[in-house]
């Protein structure tokens, strides 16, 4: 169900839960900014989520409240990812949803990572 991106950081959301190791997960990369695991409904071959150690609701609150530290290695962290996958060569597709009309779900800001297939086109038409 779509979340409200406006709404304050709820630290009892599955991807904080996570964080702390209270869910498990199949971890494919962690840093001291991000961690990045298999989606447990994958949409792709390789379909990973990266997700920022702190505590930020959408893109827009990382983008607004987030140090230029933990943008830049968030930012990084997603490129590495997609690098250790061998996503590059053939190409991989990032999307950052937000809010009801761009259909998050979870209020964790989170990119998912596609890969290992043709994918389409952008948006079903």
């Amino acid at each position: 169900m779509p979340i409200n991106a406006t709404l304050p950081y709820d630290p009892a959301n599955v991807f904080a839960r996570i964080l702390r190791d209270e869910i498990p997960s199949r971890r494919v990369y962690e840093d001291e900014w991000a961690v990045a695991f298999h989606d447990i409904a994958p949409a792709a071959p390789t379909h990973v989520l990266v997700i920022p150690r702190g505590a930020y609701v959408s893109w827009d609150d990382f983008s607004a409240r987030a140090s230029e530290a933990e943008i830049a290695g968030f930012v990084r962290a997603v490129g590495a990812v997609a690098r250790g996958l061998g996503l590059v060569e053939p190409g991989y597709r990032l999307l950052a949803n937000t809010g009801p009309n761009g259909g998050q779900e979870v209020p964790h800001l989170h990119v998912h990572l596609f890969g290992g297939a043709p994918l389409g086109p952008m948006l079903a038409r």
